[in-house]
């Protein structure tokens, strides 16, 4: 009897340090989670190159404007399905939490490139996510 419940005792122990070493890498995990701003653009057919050129300058500079952006890429869509619906290009905004996308928004930065984009744009699509 007594072995029997020894084995239980170990056996929960064993259970309740596994469950805590889960816990503990799930933390890790969602600690490392990075929200993603994906914007897409497409731009007016009056819009010359250097135009759009400019516009892509100015949201090129804001990482170095805003700290709370952790990583920044862009790029020209080049896919060959031809399902862009005029959307020319993506960039990706990446923030370590929701108070780094709070911070970035209303920025001085962010609205003065707004401000830059604004008579150039045709359409945009924004999308955030919690990349996994």
């Amino acid at each position: 009897m007594k072995t029997t419940l020894s084995l239980f005792v170990v056996l929960c122990l064993l259970a309740i340090t596994s469950m805590q070493v889960a816990a503990v890498g799930s933390e890790a995990k969602s600690e490392s989670k990075k929200l993603r701003h994906v914007v897409m653009f497409g731009f007016n057919e009056s819009s010359s190159e250097a135009d759009i050129q400019n516009v892509v300058d100015e949201f090129v500079k804001l990482p170095g404007k805003i700290d709370s952006i952790v990583d920044f890429e862009y790029g020209v869509n080049n896919s060959p399905e031809g399902l862009n619906d005029g959307l020319t290009h993506c960039f990706l905004v990446t923030f370590a939490d929701e108070a780094g996308r709070e911070e970035y928004l209303p920025h001085p930065a962010h609205k003065a490139f707004v401000d830059v984009l604004k008579p150039h744009m045709a359409k945009a699509v924004v999308v955030d996510y919690w990349a996994q």
